[in-house]
């Protein structure tokens, strides 16, 4: 079989040949997925420069290498500032017309046609409105937020239609609900406000059975129940030093497939042995049955032999069933 039917069985838990690291895909995403402005900017710019992405949000690139940081956000004054705020039009053409052209070439039985949705709907709020002020008007302005949320959500349900009309088979969402040690909100926050805005856009893209790949970094244990019931297809990245690995496969086991658990300090600085110790226990703790992709958690520079370390290892121990030398590896 080929890395794409591979990989449909990882997801479905259905005798895949062997783990893989990721699934193949051919990318789409509108203008303002990566944080650029109508007019150019973006994270690859050099350490100094500013720009304003199409939601109005001024980002600052303060160092090489690393992403750019929202720094003057347009709804800080969220309740007086959003009478007069233009939300952006997911069907305006300079947002929306690259996406049929970025799908010429797609191979389909090759690779998944996915779509982003990047900062699905929590950090898109965050970064309108200024962390700090956005948890205070939780409290302070709740009707506001619910509004604020609504508004992001119908957004990202018009470029929903964009991606479903060229006929896209994933698409990624994002949004870090997660601390190193809990979650960013009470479940009961979780439930009154993002909920709600999630069912939209799952309830549209499960209806034209569409597969859901969510990231969210850190301790992510209580959601893992409310992703599987959303409709989460692939969670990522499964972090490993927030997480009690053996639980959260325990409570996904059958249901939602894993990409990540690796952690990302091993893979910068480890040897290739630990590396390849650590690539043999994922495998084992996470991928007995399928439902595993075996990566990094975090995406950060490698060390070029460590990395190679890590896929050596993988198509070594990787392969199903899975051998009893994984097992002497441990």
């Amino acid at each position: 079989m080929n890395a794409k039917e591979n990989a449909l069985r990882i997801m479905r838990f259905d005798h895949p040949e062997h783990v893989a690291t990721g699934y193949p895909f051919h990318s789409v995403r509108y203008t303002g997925s990566g944080h650029e402005g109508y007019y150019g900017g973006g994270h690859h710019l050099l350490a100094g420069e500013k720009w304003t992405d199409i939601w109005g949000t001024e980002w600052h690139k303060e160092q090489e290498g690393v992403m750019g940081f929202p720094r003057q956000h347009p709804l800080a004054d969220l309740v007086t500032a959003m009478k007069s705020y233009h939300w952006p039009d997911p069907d305006d053409e300079r947002i929306c017309g690259r996406i049929t052209a970025m799908a010429a070439g797609w191979n389909r039985n090759e690779a998944f046609l996915e779509g982003s949705h990047r900062d699905t709907l929590w950090e898109k709020s965050y970064m309108l409105v200024g962390m700090e002020n956005i948890m205070c008007y939780f409290y302070t302005e709740p009707n506001a937020v619910k509004e604020l949320l609504h508004h992001i959500m119908d957004f990202q349900l018009g470029i929903a239609r964009h991606y479903l009309d060229i006929g896209v088979e994933m698409v990624g969402m994002s949004d870090d609900l997660g601390t190193q040690r809990g979650l960013l909100f009470s479940p009961e926050t979780i439930d009154e406000f993002l909920l709600p805005e999630y069912r939209r856009l799952f309830q549209l893209y499960k209806s034209r059975k569409v597969l859901v790949n969510f990231h969210s970094c850190g301790y992510i244990v209580p959601m893992l129940k409310t992703f599987m019931n959303l409709g989460v297809d692939v969670l990522n990245p499964v972090q490993a030093s927030a997480n009690d690995l053996a639980t959260v496969r325990r409570i996904t086991q059958g249901r939602m497939t894993l990409l990540g658990g690796l952690d990302a300090n091993v893979i910068v600085h480890g040897t290739p042995e630990t590396i390849r110790r650590q690539v043999v226990e994922r495998i084992r703790q996470l991928g007995q049955n399928g439902g595993y992709f075996c990566r990094p958690d975090h995406g950060v520079p490698w060390p070029e032999n460590n990395y190679k370390a890590f896929e050596q290892a993988v198509a070594e121990f990787g392969r199903y069933p899975l051998s009893q030398r994984a097992d002497e590896n441990t």
